[in-house]
């Protein structure tokens, strides 16, 4: 295992449940002095498209920068994820990178709009994606 990639994922793993967080909360009390920079992320956030079937996009991402925060704790003690866990890492991120770029076309050919957090999640999904992808090549 490179323990650079791996300490990496993990950290940008934390870094993606924070902002996450910070959005959620930001979505669900609609405090528009939590929108720092332009003000386009009010415009995100009243979109119809800051929700996923009535679940802010923020807590979807909370979920997914969590799970991937679990998967990469216990890569090395769960005896499955020791088998599985860089696959499974991989899996998530790719999911999570296919929706960010449905989001990064959202916001910028939808909605004229850019949010500063969004893009932090964004950057953060996009450079976990590239570290799995790196890890498991190097594991095949």
């Amino acid at each position: 295992m490179d323990r650079k990639l791996y300490l990496s994922s993990k950290y940008l793993a934390v870094l993606g449940t924070l902002v996450s967080i910070y959005m959620t909360i930001y979505k669900l009390t609609a405090n528009d002095s939590m929108c720092l920079g332009s003000g386009d992320c009010s415009t995100v956030n009243a979109s119809s498209y800051s929700e996923v079937f009535g679940i802010p996009v923020g807590f979807i991402g909370f979920l997914g920068y969590f799970t991937l925060f679990l998967l990469l704790q216990y890569e090395n003690k769960i005896e499955f994820l020791k088998k599985n866990g860089v696959l499974a890492v991989f899996g998530f991120t790719l999911t999570g990178f296919i929706f960010t770029l449905w989001l990064i076309y959202i916001e910028f050919f939808v909605l004229f709009a850019l949010c500063p957090f969004c893009l932090i999640s964004q950057a953060t999904m996009t450079i976990m994606f590239v570290l799995s992808s790196i890890r498991l090549f190097k594991q095949l």
